[in-house]
């Protein structure tokens, strides 16, 4: 039987400004869309601390309205025999990488199953053979490292190969359009880069879906996209809950995508501290008045030079308007190696390649490149990536 890609187009406003509005409905709230299909089934959901929406009245909902995804299926009866969680875990609290294992959720008591006990990067068998449609629902934050989009495409593979349906309950794009930064190199595919796409690909997951089998760089499911409503891509969305423990404000979530190729270099940027993502620094940095120690915190238990003072740079004070428009930008590494360059190449780990996608980024910084020159360089690569990008965007 041929499957094929649905993309569920139930009424979808759409904004023609980016003009900060009423927030945007998120695909979980558009229920007439999506019940119906989970009728008489049996159903798993990939969800996280996230999958909430402001539904009062809603089986569930507390007394703010605010209600999760899993209490709202569950108080409507419907048979929900499994939670798969995306990194962080469930409730969002799990260190970054950390293998989260088999538990249950104490509010209902539907099992929450591991992604990986199939050996394979994907659950078993026996864990597929106890669902027939699997529900997603995660909020994004737009960018190629950031893991929840790979999870989903591990899952939709699984799902492919196994007959299981596909819902996806789209969700804003934080960063929006835009498309910024290198296309990833193949060569550097990894846990934080699956796909050739640029590090801010301006698409929500609902799209990375479409765009994914499209491509033929997920297996062909049986996939439906629950738009947003009242969203476009110009749309200005602040988060209603951090998307992971190290992304706590909306300032970290738009200058992720800067700060987070230090990762790949011996820099702290704020893990262990209250303002990870917004502040950058090492113990050899000369002539800054800011420092910091990063201690053992929630999401982060063992991090980079931990209990070493720090010096570098706060950046936890920009305005949020600032901050949203600085997209990919290699600003802040090139400061930091600038003031570290004695260190040399022992600035930079293999990681760095894995983030920035391509091996061409770090000798330009090593031979004195600027921020604008090396940008230039990406940029035939991006317009390219925006065209194909056209044809599986749900929201102008």
């Amino acid at each position: 039987m041929k499957r094929r890609i649905f993309c569920c187009l139930a009424v979808c406003a759409l904004l023609a400004a980016p003009a900060v509005l009423a927030q945007p409905r998120v695909g979980m709230t558009d229920t007439t869309a999506y019940f119906p299909l989970l009728e008489g089934r049996r159903v798993a959901v990939l969800a996280n601390q996230t999958s909430v929406a402001d539904m009062p009245g809603a089986p569930g909902a507390d007394a703010s309205g605010r209600v999760h995804l899993v209490d709202l299926l569950h108080g409507r009866g419907f048979r929900v025999t499994g939670i798969f969680s995306p990194e962080h875990g469930f409730r969002g609290a799990a260190d970054a990488g950390e293998r989260v294992g088999d538990s249950e959720d104490p509010r209902t008591g539907i099992p929450i199953r591991s992604l990986y006990d199939g050996g394979s990067g994907r659950p078993s068998g026996e864990t597929m053979r106890t669902f027939d449609v699997l529900v997603v629902d995660m909020q994004d934050v737009g960018l190629r490292f950031y893991t929840y989009h790979i999870t989903m495409l591990r899952m939709m593979d699984a799902c492919a190969a196994a007959g299981r349906r596909v819902i996806v309950l789209d969700r804003p794009n934080p960063n929006g359009g835009r498309v910024d930064g290198p296309v990833l190199d193949m060569k550097y595919r990894s846990g934080v880069g699956a796909l050739p796409i640029p590090v801010l690909h301006g698409m929500t997951l609902g799209e990375i879906a479409r765009m994914a089998v499209g491509e033929g760089w997920a297996a062909p499911c049986d996939l439906t996209v629950v738009p947003c409503r009242g969203y476009t891509h110009a749309t200005e969305y602040r988060l209603p809950v951090a998307p992971s423990p190290n992304l706590p404000t909306q300032r970290a979530v738009y200058l992720y995508a800067s700060l987070c190729p230090f990762e790949g270099t011996v820099v702290s940027l704020g893990r262990g501290t209250d303002r990870p993502f917004e502040v950058y620094g090492h113990p050899d940095m000369r002539g800054r008045e800011f420092s910091f120690t990063p201690r053992p915190t929630a999401g982060a238990k063992h991090p980079p030079l931990e209990g070493r003072v720090c010096r570098g740079v706060d950046l936890s004070g920009m305005p949020l308007g600032e901050a949203r428009g600085v997209g990919f930008s290699l600003r802040y590494v090139i400061d930091a190696y600038r003031d570290l360059e004695a260190l040399g190449e022992e600035f930079f780990t293999p990681m760095f390649e894995k983030l920035v996608g391509v091996g061409w980024v770090r000798p330009m910084i090593r031979a004195g490149a600027s921020d604008e020159e090396i940008r230039a360089r990406w940029q035939e690569d991006v317009a390219r990536f925006t065209a194909l990008r056209a044809k599986y965007l749900l929201y102008e």
